[in-house]
């Protein structure tokens, strides 16, 4: 009895093994952590040849092992470091293999960023309030400007682009530059200071305002208010052309036309003349072929009427002759038509008398089928009926409950096996006991053997 008690008790506990154990706690974590940020200072850097990262995430107190795996890796928009400190965006999770605690990061970015990300939200939402990003205040661009002004760093490379796609595209398109300051203290002030002067000097049609890419501090002049409330205030349409194509700054919403890039800004106030120029030579092929085809068209309508030009009796001599012809021929072709057709009416109805069916003799057929049909039935149905009584006697004798009704009784197990010898048994087993008519269970107390 104690034996029993004991191995009732170890089958209620259950027994996990290490990786269960582990799973179960990878799981409790993912399930529980969402993805979220962590602040830290990066500390025993790794990068192996398979491509992924291995570092921790240290504090003052406490550090925890990070991974980032390779496909994550070279998405970066920085170099990592040891003593660099990030925000990094981790799933919470435990590596089964070695039973540690550690984080997948997702991405990184430089700590204090999500700061700057705040600042450009309250701002952005500030100016949408105040209508500055409205479609109805932005000017329109000339499409042939006479003049372009630029304002960037007369060292930025932005500003090499613009000249290289401007010199390409249309060499001939005057520009004033404004310098102005494009990162750094001061660089939103100077730059607002540089579209003033352009507004007030009134010497361009359309005004640039690029730099080139950079990390969201790098470009963080063009997300101040002064400059943005500058932009607005500008006579002149603004373009801007600031960073790579995924960069969008608050100059960008609020200027007349956003340019993916300062090369396509350049693109932009230019392509008016490109576009004209294409279709200048488009127009003068189309010209150049509409007026040879003209030409070929003239000389054919020359030949054409030159052999036309005929005397009007050899002309009428033509036309009694030719009109002769046709009403012979049309003549020959009504006969043969004629004759066809009566030939083809004559076998038709030649056709039909040899058809035409003898109907009384076809009911008389008819009826005899019916009444052969009929008999043939009723025999068939007759044969078929006594066929099924003699198999219906058959399944009765041979039926089971036959065999109970005659006195005989049929056990089975608690699990439903029929019960053919005692040695199937056991003292205490239940059995179901089926007779000629209803059940009954019952319990075996006793067994004997033949």
């Amino acid at each position: 009895m104690f034996a029993e008690s004991e191995s009732a008790e170890r089958r209620q506990e259950e027994i996990l093994s290490v990786s269960a154990l582990n799973r179960l706690a990878r799981q409790t974590l993912e399930g529980r952590f969402p993805l979220l940020w962590v602040d830290g200072e990066i500390s025993n850097l790794r990068r192996p040849a398979s491509g992924h990262i291995y570092f921790a995430l240290k504090d003052e107190t406490a550090q925890v092992d990070c991974v980032m795996f390779r496909n994550r890796a070279q998405l970066l928009p920085f170099h990592l470091q040891d003593g660099l400190r990030v925000e990094a965006r981790a799933l919470v999770t435990l590596y089964e293999a070695r039973g540690g605690f550690q984080l997948n990061i997702e991405a990184m970015r430089h700590a204090g960023v999500g700061v700057l990300f705040e600042a450009f939200a309250r701002l952005r939402t500030k100016l949408e309030g105040e209508g500055l990003f409205a479609p109805e205040r932005r000017l329109p661009l000339p499409r042939f400007p006479r003049r372009v002004g630029i304002v960037t760093s007369l060292q930025a490379a932005a500003l090499r682009d613009i000249l290289a796609a401007l010199a390409r595209r249309a060499p001939y398109l005057p520009l004033v530059i404004y310098p102005a300051p494009v990162q750094g203290e001061g660089a939103a002030a100077g730059i607002a200071e540089a579209i003033r002067a352009a507004g007030s000097r009134k010497e361009c049609d359309v005004l640039i305002v690029a730099r080139g890419g950079g990390s969201i501090e790098d470009l963080w002049a063009f997300n101040e208010e002064t400059l943005a409330r500058a932009i607005d205030a500008s006579p002149i349409p603004v373009i801007t052309g600031i960073g790579h194509e995924t960069d969008t700054t608050i100059a960008d919403l609020v200027a007349d036309c956003r340019a993916a890039t300062p090369t396509a800004a350049a693109e932009l106030v230019s392509a008016g003349y490109v576009d004209a120029r294409a279709d200048l030579s488009r127009l003068a092929d189309a010209l150049g072929a509409a007026t040879r085809r003209r030409l070929r068209d003239y000389m054919q309508q020359i030949d054409l009427l030159s052999r036309r030009l005929i005397r009007p009796g050899e002309r009428l001599g033509r036309l009694r002759a030719e009109t002769a012809w046709l009403a012979a021929r049309l003549d020959a072709g009504l006969r043969r038509r004629i004759d066809a057709g009566a030939t083809a009416l004559q076998r038709i109805e030649t056709r039909l008398l040899l058809c035409r069916p003898d109907a009384r003799h076809a009911r008389r057929d008819l009826d005899e089928r019916f009444v052969r049909l009929r008999a043939a039935a009723t025999a068939e149905l007759t044969r078929r009926r006594h066929q099924l009584e003699r198999l219906a006697a058959g399944l009765e004798h041979l039926s089971p409950r036959a065999v109970l009704a005659r006195g005989f009784s049929l056990a089975r197990t608690a699990d439903g096996r029929i019960v053919r010898s005692s040695a199937q048994l056991a003292t205490g087993d239940a059995l179901r006991i089926t007779f000629g008519s209803g059940t009954a269970d019952a319990q075996v107390t006793r067994l004997e053997d033949e």
